[in-house]
């Protein structure tokens, strides 16, 4: 009796192109399709709000670059998302590609909308720890919280902070969080 390979059924970025392109964002995780509606109203304020001090104390001040969303992350042959904003610093420039990043990012954030808490906060966060996203941010913009990930040894610790949040792939950098809200 011979055994027989299953085919790998696992989505990748060919197939991810192929999605539609209808206003809601698609992400491949795991090999598996997720779909999410547009964001709504507090999600888009946090998250302008973010993207301009990220933009003025990271990409003006010359440390790197800034990108809002939508822009493709890809950080495996079946791991292709779409995050909030996304960060590379100078040395991580040649991740960036005419069509997407490849590879992972200095710093990920995810602003959580109802559809999404759960992978936001479970299945990204393993898939960016898993992927060596140096930091990971998740933001409620309901509750006003924002949970800072930092990787040491391979795994994601949570790191305590106050009202100024500072950037431990920036350490000089501090964004006044009474400003996001």
């Amino acid at each position: 009796m011979s055994a027989t390979k299953k085919p790998d059924l696992r989505l990748g970025y060919a197939e991810y192109v192929l999605f539609p392109d209808d206003g809601k964002r698609h992400e491949v995780i795991e090999g598996d399709h997720y779909m999410n509606p547009a964001p709504g109203t507090y999600h888009q304020t946090v998250s302008k709000r973010l993207q301009h001090h990220l933009f003025n104390k990271v990409e003006l001040a010359g440390h790197g670059l800034v990108f809002p969303a939508p822009i493709d992350v890809q950080l495996g042959p079946h791991d292709i998302v779409q995050p909030d904003l996304v960060v590379l610093l100078k040395d991580g420039r040649a991740r960036v590609t005419p069509v997407k990043i490849l590879g992972p990012p200095d710093l990920l954030v995810e602003i959580e909308s109802p559809s999404t808490v759960d992978n936001d906060r479970h299945l990204k966060r393993r898939i960016y720890e898993r992927s060596g996203v140096t930091e990971y941010w998740i933001v409620d913009p309901i509750e006003l919280t924002l949970t800072q990930c930092v990787l040491r040894d391979g795994m994601y610790a949570e790191t305590p902070h106050g009202d100024e949040l500072h950037l431990t792939i920036l350490p000089d950098v501090a964004l006044p969080l009474p400003e996001i809200w």
